[in-house]
């Protein structure tokens, strides 16, 4: 009876010491952050043809009223074509965090940006940005990082 009751006072201390310093670190045996990388970092692309990806492809945007879902990756090549430019992001209120970076691929064709809810606004504005947010074809802007607040998406252009 002894011995279980250290096993369980050993494994108690065990637990509360583990749990009080819940960081993490990859490749690092200090880490100095919840989360401490040192190394390089890869995100999820999608919208590329990737011979070394299975299932890669073009992402197309949508006709009008139909708009493509942007619900997966983290950086998205959009390629918009004629008649089929439209692209839409999930409600900011069901992905707090999510951040995307979005890259229009067409020379010739804007993208168009709309959501499922919540509202556009500037990296610095306090005034909304109607939908929808265009990606130029071949000009400033054609790529922006957006995130969600968990009730609006703010964009850097």
């Amino acid at each position: 009876m002894n011995k279980l009751r250290s096993y369980i006072v050993v494994l108690s201390i065990f637990l509360v010491s583990f749990c009080a310093f819940g960081q993490v670190g990859i490749n690092t045996t200090t880490p100095l952050s919840t989360l401490d990388i040192n190394g390089n970092l890869n995100v999820k692309e999608i919208g590329i043809v990737n011979p070394n990806v299975p299932g890669s492809g073009v992402l197309n945007g949508g006709p009008p009223g139909s708009a493509t879902p942007i619900n997966d990756g983290v950086y998205i090549s959009l390629t918009p074509t004629s008649g089929n430019q439209e692209f839409i992001l999930p409600n900011a209120v069901n992905v707090p965090g999510r951040i995307y970076i979005l890259r229009n691929i067409s020379n010739t064709v804007g993208a168009q940006l709309y959501t499922f809810g919540g509202i556009f606004f500037s990296k610095s504005s306090n005034t909304n940005t109607a939908a929808p947010l265009i990606l130029p074809p071949n000009a400033l802007g054609k790529s922006i990082i957006i995130i969600s607040d968990g009730a609006n998406w703010t964009f850097f252009n």
